[in-house]
C-alpha cells in the first residue's frame, strides 16, 4: 500500500476528515501549566517534516496520530524506520528519549475508560511482558501474542 493510501492521508470512509486539532480550551489549560515551546506534530505539517527524526524543544506538546501512518518515502528516516508504519509506540519511544535529555513532554493519546477506572481505584499495575500462554490440548507454551500483558492488582 502506498503511504498516501493510508486513512491518515485520505480521511475516514464516512466524512473524509483525517486531521483533528486539539480544542483551544484543552490546549490553553495545558499550555498555561507547561509553557510549550515545541510541537513535533504541528498543523499544517511543513514539507519534509517528521517529528520522530528531529530534536524537540524544552517543553513539548505531542498530539500524535491516533493510529499508525505509513511513512512518507520522500522523508529520510533512520534505516530502521524507513518504509514502516509509525504508531503510538514510535511516538512514546521518541518522547522517552527526549525526556531523558531533560526535556518536558506532554503526550496525549486515547485509552479505554476501564483503564482510567483502575488507575483511579489505585490499582497496582505490573507488566508481565509477552506471556507464552499454554495450549489446552497439550499444555505446551505458544509463541505469545506479541503484546505485553498488564496485571492489575486491587488491594
Amino acid at each position: 500500500m502506498a503511504y498516501k493510501d493510508n486513512k491518515f492521508y485520505k480521511g475516514n470512509k464516512v466524512d473524509k476528515k483525517h486531521y483533528w486539532l486539539t480544542p483551544p480550551d484543552v490546549y490553553k489549560k495545558l499550555y498555561n501549566e507547561f509553557n510549550f515551546d515545541f510541537d513535533p506534530c504541528p498543523y499544517p505539517l511543513p514539507d519534509n517534516f517528521n517529528g520522530l527524526t528531529i530534536d524537540w524543544g524544552k517543553s513539548n506538546y505531542v498530539n500524535p496520530p491516533f493510529g499508525s501512518t505509513q511513512a512518507d518515502p520522500t522523508i529520510k528516516l533512520p534505516d530502521n524506520l524507513q518504509g514502516k508504519k509509525k504508531g503510538i509506540t514510535s511516538w512514546v519511544k521518541k518522547a522517552i528519549a527526549e525526556n531523558k535529555k531533560g526535556k518536558k513532554v506532554v503526550l496525549l493519546y486515547p485509552l479505554p475508560k476501564w483503564l482510567f477506572m483502575l488507575i483511579d481505584a489505585k490499582a497496582e499495575i505490573r507488566n508481565l511482558k509477552d506471556i507464552k500462554w499454554c495450549a489446552i490440548e497439550d499444555g505446551k507454551p505458544g509463541k505469545g501474542i506479541g503484546k505485553d500483558i498488564a496485571c492489575f492488582i486491587l488491594k
